[in-house]
């Protein structure tokens, strides 16, 4: 049986709690952005699509805090497997990394999961998703993937968050009763 939530764009989002590199407890309820929080959700160590992925993402984090968007990229992966990524995938401390989601969470979110069939991979994980969160902690946008590949195109999402901001582009995809 199938205990995948589904996320629906203007209601509220699930709760979240992560630990960060660094000691911090990070939660979705306390966060305060000018225009949203955007979680990311990785794969982790493992991933070479995430290591390309998250470095992209480093790269924009003063052209998303430009447009009002505070981020955090969120694995399944324990601390010292999050720890070896931000040294290894060379991330700025800026990058907040959150960790040990576990299956619960990650259902809570809609979020695919995979068994390990490499032996360097974790016996679970969760596949990638990223989220546009507004400051009433309401969903405004959702992508969820099955497999690493597929993900918005972080420099171009850049300008639709632009647009989203400039025309007041409503959250889509709410549920309909036909």
């Amino acid at each position: 049986m199938n205990t995948q939530q589904k996320i629906t764009p203007q209601t509220q989002a699930p709760k979240l709690e992560v630990n960060l590199l660094g000691g911090d407890t990070w939660k979705l309820e306390d966060q305060n952005p000018e225009n949203f929080t955007m979680l990311v959700f990785y794969r982790g160590l493992h991933c070479p699509v995430c290591e390309k992925y998250l470095k992209t993402l480093n790269g924009l984090l003063d052209t998303y805090a430009d447009k009002g968007v505070d981020v955090i990229a969120i694995s399944m992966d324990g601390e010292a497997r999050a720890r070896k990524a931000r040294m290894k995938w060379e991330l700025s401390e800026d990058l907040k990394i959150g960790y040990g989601v576990d299956a619960e969470t990650a259902n809570n979110w809609g979020l695919y999961l995979s068994k390990a069939i490499k032996d360097y991979e974790p016996d679970v994980f969760s596949e990638p998703g990223l989220f546009l969160i507004k400051p009433d902690n309401s969903i405004y946008f959702v992508t969820l993937n099955s497999t690493p590949w597929g993900r918005p195109h972080l420099a171009t999402f850049v300008k639709v968050i632009d647009y989203i901001n400039t025309s007041g582009y409503p959250a889509r995809g709410e549920i309909i009763e036909l």
